[in-house]
């Protein structure tokens, strides 16, 4: 049995920035990642296996350091790319995207400026919560360890939800114990937030979590992707796309910016441009779908019931229900495959981050003309799109979008093509 080294602390000088968002040096003959830091940095570090250390001291802080913009940075594990200079900072994530298209075969692709959401824009957001021996605790986890940073301020939370963290705070005190914990998923509506309590939480110690009023709507679920029992109802939540109402679900998925939303949906249709029959693929409640349909014939294909129904309700709410199809299916086992591609001249897949190689690899197939790929996953999206690749397709245009700020995550939008080929027989 393999032994893990025990942790060690050392001196490093961080020589390099990695490809990633960390400084690297080298100690013992190996090259070593440290968040936070900087070529010219000197630290006394804590290994923590895997080539990684967390700095436990500066000894020496380079020049050219950004100011953070929020007071847990270096607690808090969300944001650890703020001490990058702005211009640092783009070129880190827009050499994110071109590693992915060069994985995928493209290393000349086009890659368009990076769309960057603006602080205090992030609409979604899953906080944890647990009792501790002054109050209850709301936040993010530290990097690398298990405690959850308690948080007053954010940087990257919108208005909305970062002026109820002291409300949440005080309203989850009688729903907890020192043995239990729970995490919050909330999401902006424009009527309230949208709240889902996740975790072993009796549902009669909610009451005072219920009567916020700034609360539109509050779940209850063990698991974050499950069924949701509902708990209040004060109003139901309305979400829009470009100006066609939905009442999402709750917990179900959105892009976390509207900025970056609108981001995509450029890129998108620039991808599509000409196409008027398109299947939108993971299509959950109409992020893509809804304003495609008020041009497009739009197929919305997805495995959850829930938001193609607030889809369908909302298409024919919003005068758009007679260029909009639904069409319930798990496109991780039953991609649309031969026939059922031949009719689209435009197909839009946005999969969870494992991707979408199946579907990629019978999209490679079809005649389809125009292929947009929107990933949240730079490794997939890579992957996926070399299937594209071998099966004729080219690579017009690679849209990075940040919409989690300082954080290593990046949304990437890819604009295939092809000349349209003959039904096969």
């Amino acid at each position: 049995m393999r032994r893990e080294r025990p942790p060690e602390l050392f001196e490093l000088d961080i020589s390099t920035l990695a490809p990633g968002r960390d400084g690297a040096g080298t100690h013992a003959g190996r090259a070593v990642h440290v968040p936070w830091t900087l070529p010219g940095d000197r630290v006394l570090a804590m290994s923590q296996g895997a080539g990684r250390a967390l700095p436990e001291r500066w000894i020496q802080r380079a020049g050219g350091r950004a100011a953070p913009a929020c007071g847990h940075y270096e607690r808090c594990g969300g944001c650890t790319a703020q001490h990058l200079q702005p211009e640092a900072y783009a070129a880190w994530k827009e050499g994110i995207a071109r590693e992915a298209a060069a994985r995928a075969g493209f290393p000349e692709a086009t890659i368009a400026p990076l769309s960057i959401s603006p602080p205090r824009s992030r609409r979604r957001a899953t906080l944890a919560a647990v009792l501790g021996a002054t109050g209850v605790v709301l936040g993010f986890h530290a990097l690398a360890r298990r405690e959850i940073v308690d948080i007053d301020e954010c940087a990257i939370l919108a208005p909305g939800i970062a002026a109820m963290l002291p409300g949440l705070r005080e309203a989850l005190r009688p729903a907890l114990d020192r043995a239990a914990r729970c995490d919050l998923a909330i999401t902006v509506a424009e009527n309230g937030l949208d709240v889902v309590v996740v975790g072993e939480i009796e549902r009669g110690r909610l009451g005072a979590l219920a009567a916020l009023a700034d609360i539109a709507r509050l779940s209850m679920g063990a698991d974050p992707e499950g069924a949701h029992e509902l708990v209040a109802l004060h109003r139901r939540p309305v979400i829009r796309f470009e100006g066609i109402a939905v009442e999402p679900p709750p917990h179900v998925f959105l892009q976390a910016t509207v900025e970056g939303e609108a981001a995509i949906r450029a890129a998108m249709r620039g991808g599509l441009d000409g196409a008027r029959r398109v299947a939108d693929l993971f299509s959950g409640c109409g992020t893509l779908s809804l304003p495609l349909a008020r041009e497009r014939q739009v197929t919305a294909v997805d495995s959850h019931g829930d938001a193609l129904a607030a889809l369908d309700a909302a298409a024919r709410a919003g005068g758009v229900g007679a260029r909009v199809r639904v069409l319930r299916r798990d496109l991780a086992r039953r991609p649309l495959v031969g026939e059922e591609l031949e009719d689209f001249d435009g197909v839009v897949f946005d999969p969870p981050r494992e991707g979408a190689r199946d579907q990629a690899a019978a999209l490679a197939r079809s005649p389809v003309p125009r292929v947009v790929a929107v990933s949240c996953n730079p490794a997939t999206f890579a992957r996926d799109a070399a299937l594209l690749r071998e099966g004729g397709y080219r690579l017009d245009r690679l849209t990075p979008v940040d919409q989690f700020t300082w954080s290593s995550h990046l949304e990437l939008v890819g604009c295939f093509s092809r000349p349209r080929t003959r039904r096969r027989g």
